[in-house]
């Protein structure tokens, strides 16, 4: 089954991260990475720019409309997504919990409800 593994933590101000702290994140995102990569489960890994650099597109009420950054203010933002496919849901906690990004935020665990695969959507 695949599952979204989604990054939310608190964004960093520029300049707020020292060099080391982000070399270190790096490298253990790295190793993560390549962790799910030899179990064979990952499927994507994305992390996103600040939401700063952010579009929202909408057209809830008939007309497009268009804002530059977040669409709400948190204290916690999307940071990035791992999708996953693993047998279930408790192995999705397992690779949750291993995440670098736990350490510093929170793991959402979705199960995904259909996938673009192929030029497809499968059931």
């Amino acid at each position: 089954m695949r599952y979204a593994l989604l990054m939310h933590y608190a964004e960093p101000a520029d300049g707020e991260l020292d060099p080391q702290t982000i070399q270190e994140a790096m490298e253990a995102f790295g190793a993560y990475g390549r962790a799910l990569t030899s179990a064979g489960v990952l499927i994507a890994a994305d992390v996103l720019q600040p939401t700063a650099a952010s579009t929202t597109v909408t057209r809830r009420h008939g007309d497009l409309q268009v804002q530059d950054g977040p669409f709400a203010e948190t204290k916690e933002a999307l940071a990035g997504v791992f999708v996953i496919d693993v047998p279930h849901l408790d192995a999705a906690i397992g690779w949750a919990e291993k995440c670098p990004g736990a350490q510093w935020g929170s793991i959402e665990i979705r199960p995904t409800a259909t996938a673009f695969v192929d030029g497809a959507w499968t059931r």
